[in-house]
């Protein structure tokens, strides 16, 4: 009988499952979460909770409009299904290492003639998806330049959050890089006085941002949409992916360090 006794007991104990001593914590190790990813709904606020919870696809956070709501609908430690064919920095297929949240946006509307017309955000909206883009990049203690948008990582395919989303006011917040005006308007005007770079410098410096960008030299559709997307972001008065002085400006500016083999630029001390 107490043979019987001590075996059910030994049975319960391992019902109890795995003991583990979590006592000891290794200094080598960091956040999963290497990029945060902004997107635009394209519909309003029903609709994309609608989508974002019973459709195919999801997202960690999703911001309203009108009032700029925030909602948690995936957990930081799981991952979202929002980012796709995807490429960052190299890195690729970015769902399993990014956090990704929508802002309740319609997007844009196109009209007979094929334009679009873009919808702003609201700036209550924005002001909010600051503060939260601060809790997340104190949290997961991220570096510049982790905050990207969905054309950034897959601008072959997509083009939000869109040429009105207001980069510069995170900028002005500390969360990502910003080109100087004053930089920007002196290698500008050098380049439209000495004549503009080849394709293969373009695709050199938007790869050293951390575009997926040919590399071939040569300035095709692909390239195109990698400058449109780059021109979005830096420049959205016009982003039809075109190169002329002021994106090569944009470029030299914001990625000084990126060299062409056999190619040459003109530098911003030759202009002073």
């Amino acid at each position: 009988m107490k043979a019987i006794l001590v075996l059910a007991l030994l049975v319960l104990a391992g019902c109890g499952g795995l003991r583990i001593d979590t006592s000891q914590s290794s200094v080598a190790q960091s956040s999963r979460v290497q990029y945060i990813v902004l997107h635009y709904t394209s519909t309003d606020l029903p609709r994309s909770l609608e989508l974002l919870t019973r459709g195919e696809v999801s997202a960690h956070y999703l911001i309203g409009a009108e009032p700029p709501a925030v909602y948690r609908l995936v957990d930081e430690q799981r991952r979202a299904w929002h980012a796709g064919d995807s490429e960052w920095q190299g890195r690729t297929w970015l769902n399993a290492s990014t956090l990704g949240i929508e802002l309740v946006n319609p997007g844009y509307e196109e009209d007979a003639d094929g334009n679009r017309h873009w919808h702003p955000y609201p700036r209550a909206q924005i002001d909010v998806l600051i503060r939260l883009l601060k809790e997340l990049v104190a949290r997961h203690e991220l570096p510049p330049g982790s905050i990207v948008g969905h054309s950034d990582i897959a601008p072959q395919r997509k083009v939000d959050p869109g040429p009105l989303f207001p980069w510069y006011r995170l900028a002005a917040e500390g969360l990502i890089a910003w080109p100087d005006d004053a930089q920007v308007g002196i290698r500008q005007r050098l380049f439209a006085a000495v004549g503009l770079p080849p394709p293969a410098w373009y695709q050199q410096r938007l790869a050293t941002l951390g575009y997926r960008v040919p590399r071939h030299g040569e300035l095709d559709e692909a390239t195109l949409k990698v400058l449109a997307a780059f021109q979005m972001k830096y420049r959205p008065s016009r982003h039809d992916g075109v190169p002329d002085a002021e994106t090569a400006a944009l470029l030299q500016v914001l990625a000084p360090a990126a060299q062409v083999p056999g190619v040459e630029a003109p530098e911003a001390e030759e202009a002073m």
